[in-house]
C-alpha cells in the first residue's frame, strides 16, 4: 500500500478490518473440546497463518505446544540486517460464550451496536490479531525491523502449552522487543501500556464438622455446623473496610502509575448507588498494589430445597491476587496459616492448592518503551500512561526468563467497556484503528533506535 499518511492508510483499511474480525469472531475457538469442537481452533489457527503468511511470513507454520493446541509461528527478515527484532503476540483462542441468553446480539457473530463490534473475541483477542495485521498492511513493503510471530491458541484455557514452548525453542522467538497484545488502555482514547501484573494463588479450602448431617431441631447449638465455621473463616481475610487481611501481605502499598478515578471505576464496574468501593486506599492501589482475595464459590445446600439440617462438610474456592514483590510461595504459605489458624471449634480443615502465578513488572526505561510512547502520543494526540491490571498473563514471565534482555510492552485495544470474559464483549473499531497506527509508527520509531 503507497501513497497518503500512515494515518490515512490505516483509516483506508478499517472496512477489511471489520470484514476479518466478522471472519475470525464467527470462528468459536474455544479451546475446551468439551465445549466447543477442536475443528474451530483449528479453523482460527488456519486462518491466522494464512493471513501472515500474505503479508511476507512466508515461514508461517502451526507449531504444536505441550498441551495440543496450536500456536502460529514466523518471521519476516527486514531488509538491513543490523535492524532489531520485534516479536509480535496474540493469542486466537476465546473464552466460551457463557450464558448465551444474557448476550444481546450472537456471540459468535460480529454486529455493530452503538459503534462498537460486539461479538466474543471482539476485542480479546481477535482483535488484537486485526490490529497487527492491518498495522502492517499500513507500512506495506516498508517494515523497517525484523519481525517474529507467535499467536497462541490456549491462553484462555491456563493449559500452559506456549509457557512451555518457548524456552524450548528459544531461538525461534528470540527478539529485542516483544508486544503483548492482550491487553489494552485505560478508557476509549486515552492510550496506555500496562507496566504491571498481578499474580495469583488459587485454593479450595474445606471444613469437615460432622459426619453426617444432623437434624437441626434435635442437634442445632451444640453440634458444630460446617457452614458457620466456614464463614467464620473466611470473614478473617477482610475487615470491615474492604481491605485483605493475610497476615504477612502488605496490604499498604501505592499505586505510582496512573490513578483510576472512583466514578470511572464505578460506571466501568457497574457498582450501583448507595454501595461503597473496597478498601483504605484508592482504587489503583486496591487493584494493581495491593492483594485482593475472592471468594469464587462455596459448596454448601441451595436455598431451594435445603433442609432443617446441620451441614457437615462444605467447601470454598479461592483466589488471591498478588502484587509485584510478593512470591506466589510467600501467598500460598500465609494463605494456608491464616485458613487453618481461622477454624473454630477444633473443625477439620484441609487446604488444596489449584494453581500458581507469579506477578510480573515490566521495564520502562528501555528504547521500545521510550518509541512506543512517541508512537502512541501521534497515533491518539495525547501522552501514553501506564496501568495495571489484575489478570495474570504467566507468559510474560516465560518471556522475561527466556529473554532477560528483551523488552515486553503489553499494549492492546481491550478498554473497560469491552467487557472481555463476560457476555457482550465487544470492541471499540476506533481502538482498532488508532493501536494499529500506534503499532505501525512504533516500528519505524523503533528501527531508528539502530541507526
Amino acid at each position: 500500500m503507497s501513497g497518503g499518511s500512515l494515518r490515512d492508510r490505516v483509516a483506508e483499511l478499517m472496512p477489511r478490518a471489520r470484514e476479518e474480525l466478522a471472519e475470525l469472531v464467527a470462528l468459536r475457538s474455544v479451546a475446551d473440546p468439551r465445549q466447543f469442537p477442536p475443528e474451530e481452533c483449528a479453523a482460527a489457527a488456519g486462518w491466522v497463518r494464512d493471513a501472515f503468511a500474505e503479508l511476507g511470513f512466508a515461514d508461517a507454520r502451526l507449531a504444536e505446544t505441550a498441551d495440543g493446541s496450536h500456536a502460529v509461528v514466523g518471521s519476516r527478515p527486514g531488509a538491513d540486517p543490523d535492524a532489531p527484532t520485534v516479536l509480535l503476540y496474540a493469542h486466537y483462542d476465546v473464552q466460551p460464550p457463557l450464558d448465551e441468553a444474557a448476550w444481546r446480539t450472537p456471540p459468535f457473530e460480529l454486529t455493530e451496536v452503538d459503534g462498537r463490534w460486539h461479538g466474543r473475541g471482539t476485542a480479546d483477542c481477535k482483535g488484537n490479531i486485526v490490529m497487527h495485521l492491518t498495522a502492517l498492511r499500513a507500512l506495506g513493503d516498508d517494515v523497517p525491523v525484523h519481525l517474529k510471530l507467535v499467536v497462541e491458541g490456549s491462553e484462555e484455557q491456563g493449559t500452559g502449552g506456549l509457557e512451555a514452548f518457548v524456552p524450548e525453542n528459544a531461538d525461534l522467538l528470540r527478539a529485542d522487543a516483544i508486544l503483548v497484545c492482550d491487553t489494552g488502555n485505560a478508557a476509549v482514547g486515552k492510550p496506555a501500556a500496562t507496566v504491571s501484573l498481578r499474580g495469583m494463588v488459587n485454593v479450595v479450602v474445606t471444613v469437615e464438622a460432622l459426619g453426617t448431617e444432623l437434624h437441626s431441631g434435635m442437634f442445632g447449638g451444640a453440634a458444630p455446623d460446617a457452614l458457620a465455621a466456614l464463614v467464620e473463616i473466611l470473614a478473617t481475610l477482610r475487615d470491615e473496610r474492604g481491605d485483605t487481611t493475610v497476615e504477612g501481605l502488605d496490604n499498604h502499598q501505592t499505586w505510582e502509575g496512573a490513578p483510576y478515578p472512583p466514578d470511572q471505576f464505578r460506571s466501568d464496574a457497574a457498582v450501583p448507588d448507595g454501595v461503597s468501593l473496597l478498601g483504605s486506599g484508592s482504587v489503583s492501589d486496591m487493584l494493581w498494589a495491593r492483594p485482593a482475595v475472592t471468594v469464587l464459590g462455596i459448596d454448601c445446600p441451595p436455598v431451594v430445597g435445603s433442609a432443617a439440617a446441620i451441614v457437615p462438610r462444605s467447601a470454598a474456592r479461592l483466589n488471591l491476587r498478588i502484587p509485584p514483590g510478593t512470591s506466589p510461595d510467600q501467598a500460598r504459605d500465609a494463605l494456608i496459616e491464616q485458613l487453618r489458624a481461622a477454624a473454630p471449634w477444633g473443625v477439620r480443615v484441609t487446604v488444596d492448592v489449584e494453581a500458581e502465578g507469579a506477578p510480573f513488572r515490566a521495564a520502562v526505561d528501555g528504547p521500545a518503551y521510550a518509541a512506543m510512547g512517541e508512537a502512541m502520543q501521534e497515533a491518539y494526540g495525547t501522552p501514553m500512561t501506564t496501568l495495571g491490571q489484575g489478570g495474570s498473563i504467566p507468559l510474560c514471565n516465560v518471556f522475561a526468563d527466556t529473554y532477560p534482555d528483551a523488552e515486553i510492552l503489553l499494549l492492546g485495544v481491550e478498554e473497560p467497556l469491552a467487557l472481555i470474559h463476560a457476555p457482550n464483549e465487544s470492541v471499540d473499531p476506533s481502538e482498532i484503528e488508532a493501536m494499529a497506527h500506534a503499532e505501525a509508527r512504533f516500528l519505524q520509531r523503533y528501527a531508528d533506535t539502530r541507526r
